[in-house]
């Protein structure tokens, strides 16, 4: 199974092309009737917004799908997109840390929508699988304090439902006349969820307590959701090679355990 975790590296922007950028963009009106201009950061979110907005034009993605959002740095483009912006839909700080200071300078007149404060989140601490297959609870791969949320809140799909509530709530605030689509458009996804949602408990059943490891721990809202048994992590930073005596471990933790699978990340190198 391979769920976007999601960005990785892009040009950095230069002073002279920002304000190029800058003072191309700015201050454009949107024209009566026109599709709102929705720029969403990481494409689990996008395919959200995507979903509510049907019908209603479509939001752009801000970092590519298969990407890292470690360490990410904008592109002109991408910084256009933050810059034209009337709604910009990201989960906060907590996992794109890099976007911060982007957000707070070119997106200045979006609406700025941190999903992560969502009401309702079912919310589960930042967890770190060791080598002895036991979660422990503490910050780290995304710089986060010891009592931080794990900021992978999609992977349930409660959260997702109460996302693209969140996400259709904004969009009609800022295109009123447009309301009743979002709705619908909300309603028919988290319908859509609730059928997946039936269909995976079904396929998975069979599966739970079944132990298996993860490239890097990202999983536990969906291991929590459908009672799987994730018992080992490959790359504790998914930026930072695994050190050998960690992936010998983690090989004779496999054998012992007969572990049913392995969930990779396209992102990353395949050869680990």
């Amino acid at each position: 199974m391979r769920v976007p975790v999601n960005a990785g590296h892009a040009r950095p922007l230069t002073a002279v092309a920002l304000l190029i950028l800058l003072l191309s963009v700015l201050c454009v009106p949107r024209p009566a009737g026109a599709d709102l201009r929705v720029t969403v950061s990481i494409a689990p979110l996008h395919s959200l917004a995507a979903q509510v907005m049907a019908g209603a034009g479509a939001p752009r993605l801000l970092i590519p799908a298969g990407t890292s959002p470690h360490g990410f740095a904008l592109s002109p483009s991408q910084a256009g997109m933050l810059a034209e912006a009337e709604v910009v839909f990201w989960i906060g700080d907590g996992l794109e840390s890099a976007l911060v200071k982007p957000i707070t300078t070119l997106a200045k007149a979006a609406r700025v929508i941190a999903l992560s404060r969502t009401s309702g989140l079912v919310r589960l601490p930042v967890r770190h699988l060791g080598d002895d297959g036991h979660g422990h609870d503490h910050g780290h791969d995304h710089g986060q304090g010891a009592n931080a949320d794990d900021p992978h809140y999609w992977l349930d799909p409660e959260n997702a439902k109460a996302m693209l509530a969140a996400i259709a709530d904004t969009l009609a605030a800022a295109d009123p006349a447009r309301k009743d689509l979002y709705g619908r458009n909300a309603a028919a996804a988290q319908a859509g969820i609730d059928a997946l949602t039936a269909d995976f408990k079904g396929r998975l059943a069979p599966l739970k307590d079944r132990p298996f490891i993860v490239f890097h721990d990202a999983y536990q809202y969906l291991e929590h959701r459908f009672g799987l048994a994730a018992r080992g992590i490959l790359a504790i930073d998914p930026d930072r090679p695994a050190g050998a005596r960690h992936i010998a471990a983690l090989r004779a933790r496999m054998v012992k355990l007969n572990a049913a699978c392995l969930f990779t990340e396209p992102q990353f190198p395949s050869r680990l």
